[in-house]
């Protein structure tokens, strides 16, 4: 570049070979005696500063200028000999690109927490990319890259990254309230997130030029969970979804044969009777009186759900109510110890039978005791 030589004046021009430069000083070590007349080449996608006596002194836009310092060929080196011939009239140019930086990624390193209305407690993983570019030169090389020879993309990309993290954990716990409302919304939601990210952009001279969010996920068992509410929403009628899954067993086995098959098809023909016993009943039911038929109400989702049915479609809760928890009302299954929804101790415990001669419990309806052999009652 001819930056330290004493007699000729210098050409500085620079071209991003990489790509990913947002910034390169020349001289690229230190400082230099720039000299009076020296000629800056700038480009379309670039802006450059003069730095002079330690002071930004001016910004250059694109086109071919002429500079001024104080040093002079030949001159300055006959001066500078109390400092050791290096004259302390120190001049640097910095180049700054302006074009877009596109497809930086950002992410979580590590889950944030959000507090879903329906699933509580979950652990999310966000992932997505983002767009920059500088608009205020001076403030960017003040603010961000100081006396750096060269600043690259790989030097803030890290900061940006947490940046956008820490807005969106607080973005996510304001606009929305369920995991289940996230399809369809992710342009809506990148929309508002770089509206909030303006500010944190701005103050180092950057514009954040796009922002996408790619990907929010869950845990995998939270993931399992949606999966089975899906599920269960779109089999409107269980009992004839169960008789449906049992025949396919029973074609598999048939299909299957060998010993195993004709085992697994007898044990399957012999549950036949009770499980299809009561589709007669039910086709006459329908076909005799189907003006007779009702809707009800789920009291655990709310959800519009068949009179008949024992369990609900959209949320699993069990219709029949055999006893129920004394502490929240949830229907219980019988034998049940602990209830599945608070966790207290059921109020109802299993009735049995004592034994007259020994005490001993017996299931109810027995005749004789199992552990003495005696007649009960």
């Amino acid at each position: 570049m001819g930056v330290d030589n004493i007699i000729f004046l210098e050409s500085l021009e620079w071209f991003d070979e990489t790509g990913r430069e947002l910034l390169h000083r020349l001289p690229e070590h230190g400082s230099g005696e720039i000299k009076y007349g020296a000629q800056l080449t700038v480009r379309e996608s670039q802006a450059a500063v003069l730095f002079y006596k330690g002071r930004a002194c001016d910004a250059f836009a694109p086109g071919r200028h002429t500079l001024k310092t104080g040093n002079i060929p030949i001159l300055t080196k006959i001066l500078s000999a109390p400092w050791g011939m290096t004259s302390p009239l120190r001049a640097e140019v910095y180049f700054v690109n302006l074009k877009v930086f596109p497809n930086l990624k950002w992410g979580t390193r590590d889950p944030v927490a959000f507090r879903d209305a329906e699933l509580g407690l979950v652990r999310l993983r966000a992932h997505g990319i983002f767009n920059i570019r500088v608009v205020q030169p001076v403030l960017f090389i003040n603010t961000l890259a100081g006396t750096m020879g060269k600043f690259t993309t790989a030097q803030v990309e890290e900061y940006l990254r947490r940046v956008i993290v820490s807005r969106l954990n607080d973005f996510l716990g304001e606009v929305l309230e369920t995991l289940l409302d996230l399809p369809g919304r992710f342009d809506e939601m990148a929309l508002a997130l770089k509206k909030r990210l303006v500010h944190d952009f701005s103050r180092f001279g950057l514009a954040l030029d796009e922002l996408y969010i790619t990907s929010i996920t869950p845990p995998e068992e939270v993931q399992a969970a949606i999966d089975d509410r899906g599920r269960l929403s779109v089999i409107r009628d269980m009992d004839n979804f169960v008789r449906m899954k049992a025949a396919m067993a029973m074609e598999k086995a048939a299909d299957a044969g060998g010993e195993a098959g004709a085992g697994l098809g007898l044990g399957m023909g012999m549950m036949m009777p009770a499980m299809f016993g009561g589709l007669g009943q039910a086709a006459a039911g329908t076909v005799g009186g189907a003006a007779g038929a009702t809707e009800t109400t789920c009291p655990d989702c709310e959800q519009q759900i068949p009179a008949n049915a024992r369990f609900c479609p959209f949320c699993g809760h069990q219709q029949l109510v055999l006893h129920q928890c004394g502490n929240c009302g949830k229907n219980l299954t019988p034998g049940a110890r602990f209830c599945p929804r608070c966790g207290q101790p059921t109020s109802e415990r299993p009735r049995v039978l004592s034994c007259p001669h020994c005490g001993t419990e017996n299931l109810p309806g027995s005749s004789f005791c199992n552990h003495c052999g005696r007649k009960i009652g």
